[in-house]
């Protein structure tokens, strides 16, 4: 397998002591297919005392995929929405030209101690999609295509591979998949997008006999249109993610992403005047940081 580059993550506390490690975007690659935002956060140990609640926030421009492997959370938004995100489902939230939305702890977990464990990424909209409508798609755990592969066991989050096809509705050609390996197997990935990824959630990977351990992520040249291979050491959980390269650069401020800056500063502006529609039953939400300037936008 030939590794482009490697990504090292970094720690974002996202308050109250809730830490995810980011990947994307990252200095020399933003994205990867449409996946322009990367965090995996946990294994967690939430003590009854944590507050972990992410108030009312907003998004344009993309659309945030949630996957948990341990743990619930409870979603809101602004068209009302109401869904328990628990793990093995995907639950797709497209901002459009705007939403706002809200992750809490659900009211039996609340005061317990438990686990939370996940990823969570935003795919950038397509520049004909990025001021559609708002929606929500939750398709849970059971509706996933799920099979095995010699010593591999293959969840299709979103796209195609291995004969199944997720029914996750997308913009563009997209590519996620959850791979547990068990000790000493190995799974040849073929067909892969344009633009494809390979991150260990769990346990050390070989690539061509090659190690990737745990907290990198490798970016894979698919320009040789070979199989690429991945082993396990031990048992071992990894994600692969990509798609069609993205059509032109985007900028980012905060929750929004666009090709625009004027755009981005608009939305920054809406937000700040409270011109976003509100999440029933909420009344809490997260201030603007700071006005975007030349030098905010990455």
């Amino acid at each position: 397998m030939t590794v482009a580059q490697l990504l090292k993550g970094h720690d974002k506390d996202l308050g109250g002591g809730f830490i995810v490690r980011r990947y994307l975007p990252a200095a020399v690659k933003q994205a990867v297919g449409p996946f322009i935002f990367f965090d995996h956060f946990g294994p967690i140990d939430v003590a009854p005392d944590a507050n972990h609640d992410v108030r009312p926030h907003p998004h344009i421009g993309l659309a945030t995929v949630t996957y948990l492997f341990e743990g619930a959370m409870d979603h809101r938004d602004s068209i009302g929405t109401v869904q328990r995100i628990e793990p093995g489902a995907i639950n797709w939230m497209t901002a459009g030209r705007g939403i706002v939305h809200s992750e809490r702890t659900p009211s039996d977990l609340v005061g317990r101690p438990h686990r939370t464990h996940g990823l969570q990424l935003w795919a950038a909209l397509p520049k004909a999609n990025e001021e559609d409508a708002p929606a929500f798609s939750h398709t849970p755990a059971d509706a996933i295509p799920e099979l095995t592969v010699g010593g591999a066991t293959v969840r299709v989050l979103i796209g195609t591979a291995f004969g199944q096809t997720s029914p996750v509705p997308t913009f563009m050609e997209t590519l996620y998949l959850d791979v547990q390996l068990a000790a000493g197997a190995e799974l040849a990935l073929d067909d892969l997008p344009a633009e494809a990824a390979i991150y260990p959630v769990t346990g050390t990977l070989l690539l061509d006999d090659a190690p990737l351990a745990p907290n990198l992520m490798a970016l894979l040249d698919t320009t040789q249109h070979v199989p690429q291979r991945v082993r396990a050491e031990g048992d071992a959980r990894f994600v692969v993610i990509g798609g069609a390269p993205l059509d032109g650069r985007r900028f980012m401020f905060w929750n929004f992403v666009s090709p625009s800056k004027v755009r981005l500063l608009q939305a920054a502006e809406d937000w700040d005047a409270g011109r976003f529609d509100k999440v029933p039953g909420e009344t809490e939400f997260i201030p603007l940081p700071k006005k975007p300037t030349g030098g905010t936008y990455l």
